[in-house]
C-alpha cells in the first residue's frame, strides 16, 4: 500500500488541507500515523486525556490542546501504553510529554512541543470533542489527521478522494 506523506498531500491538495505550523518533536515509536481526530482541550491536567484513551481508539488520533504549556507533562509512558492497548493510531500534544525514552519504544505515534519531568494534575478539568486550533490549523472531531516527519496536516474530504484516485489507493490506516 502506498503511504501518503504530508508533503505529497500539500503538493497535490494545498487548497483542501491545513498544515500545522508548529515544529513538533517526534516522541513515539511510529513516525507516520493518521486517523480521524478526537480532541481534548485542557491545561496541565490529564484526567480527561486518560478517560478518552481508555476508550477504543479504532485507529483515531487524539489531538490535545494543552495551550502549549511546557510546565507539566500531559502524556507519559503509562498513558501512551494505554493508548496503544486501546487501538489509537497516535497522539498530538500542544504541550509537554515526559518519559521520553520510554515513549520512543512504544509503537504509537506521539508528537509534542517538548518535555517536562513534572506530572500534571488529575482533576478532570477540560473539554472533549470540541474544535481546537493551534499552529494555524483547526482540528475538528472526525477530521482526518496525517502526521509524519515533515509535519501534521488536517485533510479535507476532497483531498482524500482525489489522492485515492491519483495513487490508486486510499491513505493507509496507520
Amino acid at each position: 500500500m502506498i503511504e501518503s506523506r504530508t508533503a505529497d498531500l500539500c503538493d497535490e491538495h494545498d487548497d483542501d488541507l491545513e498544515s500545522c505550523d508548529l515544529q513538533f518533536r517526534q516522541f513515539g515509536g511510529r513516525s507516520h500515523f493518521r486517523g480521524p481526530a478526537s480532541t481534548v482541550l485542557c491545561h496541565e491536567d490529564n484526567a480527561l486525556i486518560r478517560a478518552v484513551l481508555a476508550e477504543p481508539g479504532d485507529g483515531r488520533v487524539l489531538v490535545v490542546d494543552g495551550g502549549g504549556s511546557l510546565h507539566r507533562a500531559l502524556i507519559g509512558d503509562m498513558v501512551a501504553g494505554l493508548a496503544l492497548r486501546n487501538g489509537w493510531s497516535g497522539i498530538i500534544v500542544h504541550g509537554a510529554v515526559r518519559d521520553a525514552a520510554g515513549l520512543r519504544t512504544t509503537d504509537i505515534g506521539i508528537k509534542a512541543v517538548g518535555t517536562s519531568p513534572r506530572r500534571c494534575t488529575g482533576t478532570g478539568a477540560g473539554r472533549r470533542d470540541v474544535p481546537v486550533t493551534f499552529g494555524g490549523a483547526t482540528f475538528t472531531p472526525g477530521a482526518d489527521v496525517v502526521s509524519d516527519d515533515d509535519g501534521v496536516v488536517v485533510v479535507g474530504a476532497a483531498a482524500l478522494s482525489g489522492h485515492a484516485r491519483a495513487s490508486g489507493s486510499a491513505l493507509p490506516e496507520n
